[in-house]
């Protein structure tokens, strides 16, 4: 795998953002997700914090791999950690979820109307077919008496 290192700009927790901070949160949590790892990380934290090392166990890669995952997330504001020593718990934090649904939620305008004009579409189609005159059914004796076109040689 290729880490690619993020411009990191500093993001305010919690309040009021400036747009460019959202921005700069939207691109961090976009980022954080678009890795297969990061989310399989992130739906195994769905309602229970686990050690690192509980998070690390079905992965096919280093402790140390799992642990720059997690560090992706934590800056994109996705996992809070709490540290006790050595030991250090991961907790899922759904706000930035949340900033990235709402972001994605205003272009499901565009995709309703695609559903829209599919539906009058298949509607359309539905109401041809009802006023159209049925195909004569083609009976087995039928097509027997059928004469076969001749072969070519």
């Amino acid at each position: 795998m290729v880490n690619i290192p993020l411009p990191l700009r500093p993001v305010p927790s919690g309040g009021e953002v400036a747009p460019e901070d959202a921005e700069a949160r939207l691109d961090l949590v976009f980022a954080a997700l678009s890795d297969p790892i990061r989310r399989q990380i992130l739906e195994r934290l769905d309602g229970q914090a686990l050690l690192v090392s509980e998070l690390a166990e079905p992965f096919d890669i280093s402790l140390q791999g799992v642990s720059r995952h997690i560090q992706v997330l934590v800056r994109a504001g996705l996992i809070q950690q709490e540290r006790s020593g050595r030991i250090s718990r991961c907790s899922l934090d759904v706000g930035p979820l949340m900033d990235a649904a709402v972001w994605l939620n205003r272009y499901t305008k565009y995709w309703q109307a695609q559903f829209d004009l599919l539906a009058a579409t298949l509607a359309q189609i539905d109401e041809q077919r009802a006023t159209e005159p049925a195909a004569p059914a083609v009976t087995a004796a039928a097509k027997k008496r059928q004469p076969r076109p001749p072969r070519r040689k």
